[in-house]
């Protein structure tokens, strides 16, 4: 199924994206249930929409692996980061965040450096997003850490 001129390199980075952001998709839509649990309707309903985003890169790079002639296998799925609070959940999911910013910032320079132009704007366009992704949370996360704030009235989407 594998087309000769594909890249290892290029594979191995979509079989780490597409692991990483199903576990995304697992983070996210466990913690919509907890905060659930916690009476946090509007809290679980953003997480939810959050697990939504994730698996939409999923059938991205899903797609992109079978259009380069490879079988999509996630490696590994990591287990949920949790805790007692929106506050520790959200600091979960900025780690989280950060780490698929640094594969896809690494994808992104290696295509460059193949002359992988198609390649390289794919991982670009995802290095995007969830560097957004990234600074939305860290908005949220100090909204939260605001002086009278609470889960509640945070108000970031």
């Amino acid at each position: 199924m594998r087309y000769a001129n594909v890249d290892q390199r290029v594979l191995g980075y979509l079989g780490r994206a597409l692991s990483l952001e199903l576990s995304a998709v697992q983070l996210y839509a466990t913690q919509a249930r907890l905060v659930a649990t916690w009476g946090l309707a509007g809290m679980a309903e953003r997480l939810g929409t959050e697990a939504a985003e994730e698996m939409a890169h999923v059938e991205r790079i899903i797609g992109r692996m079978l259009a380069l002639g490879a079988a999509p296998n996630a490696s590994q799925l990591r287990p949920p980061g949790l805790g007692d609070s929106l506050q520790e959940l959200l600091q979960h999911n900025c780690s989280f965040e950060n780490e698929l910013v640094r594969l896809y910032g690494d994808a992104t320079r290696h295509c460059a450096r193949i002359g992988d132009h198609d390649n390289r704007l794919f991982f670009e366009t995802l290095l995007g997003e969830e560097q957004a992704h990234a600074r939305q949370l860290l908005q949220w996360l100090e909204e939260l850490q605001r002086p009278g704030a609470t889960a509640s009235t945070s108000s970031v989407t």
